[in-house]
Formats: C-alpha cells, sequence, structure tokens
C-alpha cells in the first residue's frame, strides 16, 4: 500500500476535512502509542498503519 491509497482509504472512511485531524490527533496503541501521522512519520509501513486505524475505527471487513 502506498501513502496515497493509505490517504484515499481516510478519507472514505472519516470524510477528507476530517481524516488528518483524526490522523494527527487519535493515539493508537497498535501503534506503539504514536498517531497515524507519527508513526508514517517515522517509517511505519501504510499498510500496518491502515491495519491499526481499521482496528481502532472497528470498520468493516470489506474496508481491511
Amino acid at each position: 500500500m502506498r501513502h496515497t491509497e493509505f490517504w484515499s482509504r481516510m478519507e472514505a472512511a472519516l470524510g477528507p476535512g476530517y481524516a488528518g485531524v483524526w490522523a494527527s490527533q487519535y493515539v493508537l496503541a497498535a501503534l506503539d502509542g504514536h498517531t497515524a501521522q507519527e508513526a508514517l512519520a517515522a517509517g511505519y509501513a501504510p499498510k500496518e498503519v491502515w491495519a491499526a486505524v481499521w482496528e481502532a475505527l472497528q470498520l468493516p471487513p470489506s474496508q481491511r
């Protein structure tokens, strides 16, 4: 997964106006206490970050 696909999925799940805000403020335990943006900046794979976001938001399996 590329960063562009990650952000596309974030916008689809949360809306374009809220995806960036959520990604910069919501701390994910599955990412060692990083936000999604911090994790991506630290070098986490977008696929790994998406998996943590997917779990935190309790999205349907079709969005995995």
